[in-house]
């Protein structure tokens, strides 16, 4: 009986530990058979996405609930998602809230207040907006125009460029608040652009980061840099968006790097874990454009992994995965976006 017991006990506890690591958050852009199928993902295409979310039994929450569970060390019910679209374009209400309302799933739309007080016609207006926000629709900042934030201006000085990033963070978080009445201090990077700085002045402005890195959430993330997973164009396939789905984040407790936008080339990364779900021999990164990633294990718990190759100027990634011991058919998943000058 004491033996049945302690299996018990032991399977919960195992259950507890994934389940904490199971949060993911979804990007999506366009919703739209003729915008870029780079950023797009069809409307018959999007359904299946929540069809399977629906049929698995997935637990789709608002991104305020997730971000507010991680921050508070609460555990998660396993299979938890959040829903989240960037640039607020007209076809997330044509196409995709329409969608979204049939299953009764949740979701985020962070926007560009200058971009909407200008009438460009491609995104939504505060109407359309206030509209979705009434039916339960977040609404949050990405910025007043969609610039790179990281960017200093010719013959900037850093403090100018701080006033500069700031005042467009806050006079952005100010014009949702005025015209939605939402004040969710959550921003989305531009193009998920960000380096050390712009990290550093949005936790000290109180916000939370939020990327287009891939990779699950957990408590243990950080809030200067929350990942999610593109799931448009080519990251729309279900095969290989039902692996992420599933994903968890590995127990990251220290993360060494010069910069995410950075002149070292090739880039080199060292990861400290605590690892007591996967084993350092299934342990893989790989490069984008490259291939499989060099490591060195420095000790049992730390990695240093780099290129083996020069890697292009503009955008790249090293994506690192590793199988759960605990349950073999899921993965860890960390990503670190570069940004090669």
């Amino acid at each position: 009986m004491y033996k049945k017991l302690f299996h018990l006990v032991l399977f919960i506890l195992i259950s507890l530990s994934v389940r904490a690591q199971a949060a993911v958050i979804l990007q999506y852009h366009h919703v739209s058979e003729t915008l870029p199928a780079v950023t797009s993902i069809n409307a018959n295409t999007f359904t299946k996405h929540l069809s399977y979310l629906k049929k698995h039994d997935f637990n789709v929450i608002p991104l305020n609930e997730l971000i507010l569970a991680l921050q508070q060390g609460q555990t998660l019910p396993e299979k938890t998602v959040a829903i989240t679209f960037d640039d607020g374009y007209n076809n997330n209400y044509d196409e995709a809230a329409p969608i979204l309302e049939k299953f009764g799933y949740p979701y985020t739309i962070f926007v560009n207040p200058k971009l909407i007080d200008q009438n460009q016609r491609y995104v939504m207006g505060w109407d359309k907006l206030k509209e979705l926000s009434k039916k339960g629709a977040l609404i949050s900042n990405h910025t007043a125009q969609h610039d790179y934030l990281h960017i200093k201006l010719e013959n900037e000085t850093g403090a100018q460029w701080k006033t500069r990033i700031k005042q467009d963070i806050l006079y952005s978080q100010q014009r949702i608040k005025e015209e939605i009445g939402q004040d969710y201090k959550y921003l989305a990077y531009p193009y998920g652009e960000f380096n050390n700085e712009l990290q550093s002045l949005v936790t000290e402005l109180g916000f939370i980061g939020i990327g287009q890195h891939s990779g699950a959430v957990s408590k243990n993330s950080n809030f200067s840099r929350l990942p999610r997973f593109p799931a448009s164009g080519f990251y729309s396939k279900l095969d290989t968006l039902s692996t992420k789905l599933n994903s968890h984040a590995f127990n990251i407790t220290k993360l060494t790097y010069i910069d995410s936008v950075t002149e070292q080339n090739p880039p080199k990364l060292t990861i400290e874990f605590k690892m007591d779900d996967f084993h350092k021999t299934q342990f893989a990164c790989y490069v984008s454009s490259v291939g499989q990633a060099d490591l060195t294990w420095i000790n049992e718990n730390t990695v240093e992994i780099t290129s083996p190759k020069i890697l292009n100027k503009g955008r790249s990634r090293f994506n690192c995965t590793a199988p759960s011991i605990k349950k073999p058919s899921s993965y860890y998943w960390f990503s670190q976006p570069w940004v090669l000058q």
